[in-house]
């Protein structure tokens, strides 16, 4: 499937973003990435790297010209990494859909679902996409970064 069958399903709308959009949303992840490394629980900091995680994937659909429907929203955000960035990073997609359950367990459920180790899994991982995310942006869309803005 394409970014193009998804907005043919009523999945995605067409999005016009801007370097100001783009450069809100790194802002944000830049900020969830440091305030997930701080001494606070396991639940939260799983959660503030997610937020991270899903403005990347945010990013990504952004720069390609659309928006999710609200309707599953942070699902289909998640699902086009694979689509924008390559059918390779399809078991990304899945880890970050089983992250959002998680997150959503830890926010809505109860405390204490999150480890020390998912944390910091999840927060690796967060870095390690934001590099893709950068390159693809220098490689695709670098009319939408601003001055230093390096993988």
């Amino acid at each position: 499937m394409s970014l193009k069958q998804w907005a043919s399903n009523g999945w995605l709308k067409p999005h016009q973003t801007s370097p100001k959009e783009i450069q809100d949303l790194l802002a944000i992840v830049r900020r969830d990435l440091a305030d997930a490394t701080g001494d606070i629980s396991a639940d939260w900091r799983f959660g503030i790297a997610y937020n991270a995680a899903l403005k990347l994937c945010t990013i990504l659909i952004h720069a390609s010209g659309y928006r999710p429907e609200k309707s599953l929203q942070h699902y289909r955000t998640l699902q086009s990494l694979a689509l924008i960035l390559g059918p390779e990073r399809q078991n990304d997609a899945v880890y970050l859909d089983t992250c959002r359950i998680k997150r959503n367990t830890v926010e809505y459920d109860h405390a204490g679902g999150a480890t020390k180790q998912d944390a910091e899994e999840l927060i690796n991982f967060s870095l390690e996409l934001r590099e893709a995310v950068m390159l693809w942006l220098q490689h695709n869309h670098i009319e939408l970064l601003g001055p230093g803005d390096d993988p």
